[in-house]
């Protein structure tokens, strides 16, 4: 009974708002403890437990790094590079996008896009650009909407290309799944059929921006003729 009291600990320090690292420090010490360890024990698992999860902390290292190149511009030059590009409208930059993320997931490199390091920054400006070209100042409602269409595109390429990948977590979910259900199949076939169902989440999703595209010329062409009027 007494090995759950990081629990309570955990809790009550969380909630009178003490130092978190601290917390859970006197939490996993007092664990230890009431669980019969030595302290040679404990902070030997300290000690395991940072070398196994030490690569963790570089994720948040993009942050920063994204937050200097917005401010040095980053955000702006996207927008000045896509208004160049006469073609451009927000459906084709993303569907491109979509294309390259799904085509990369599926190679297994599922960290080259993400919310944080690439659609904030670069795609959903760039998005935004294109329609800005075409249609001039856009309203708040619409530049919410591409944003959430931008954000979309990465989730959706992401999540039905690296099935494709067979050395995945999704995948080792998935036959675990199905190991349980009495359904044995090899992760390799897993992979195999994956790409069908990418295929189809790829046109779909392309008929949806192809769609985003003709509802927004739609709009500008609307208000646009009841401006002339």
């Amino acid at each position: 009974m007494w090995v759950l009291i990081g629990i309570p600990i955990v809790v009550i320090g969380f909630a009178l708002r003490f130092n978190p690292l601290l917390v859970v420090t006197v939490a996993g010490i007092s664990t230890g403890i009431a669980g019969g360890m030595h302290t040679v024990d404990i902070i030997s698992a300290f000690g395991k437990a940072f070398t196994d999860n030490r690569y963790m902390g570089l994720v948040w290292l993009t942050l920063p790094v994204i937050a200097l190149l917005e401010r040095s511009g980053l955000r702006e030059q996207a927008k000045h590079l896509i208004s160049k590009i006469h073609a451009a409208t927000t459906g084709r930059v993303l569907m491109l996008y979509f294309f390259i993320r799904q085509m990369t997931a599926a190679l297994g490199l599922t960290s080259l896009g993400g919310h944080a390091q690439m659609v904030r920054p670069l795609i959903a400006p760039m998005a935004e650009a294109a329609a800005t070209t075409k249609y001039g100042d856009l309203p708040n409602d619409v530049r919410q909407k591409i944003r959430a269409n931008a954000a979309a595109v990465d989730n959706i390429a992401v999540f039905f290309g690296e099935d494709i990948f067979i050395a995945v977590q999704s995948i080792l979910l998935i036959k675990g799944f199905l190991d349980q259900n009495g359904v044995f199949v090899e992760p390799l076939h897993l992979s195999v059929w994956a790409i069908p169902t990418a295929i189809a989440a790829l046109i779909i999703h392309f008929i949806r921006l192809w769609l985003l595209d003709r509802s927004l010329a739609k709009r500008f062409d609307v208000q646009q003729g009841s401006l002339g009027k």
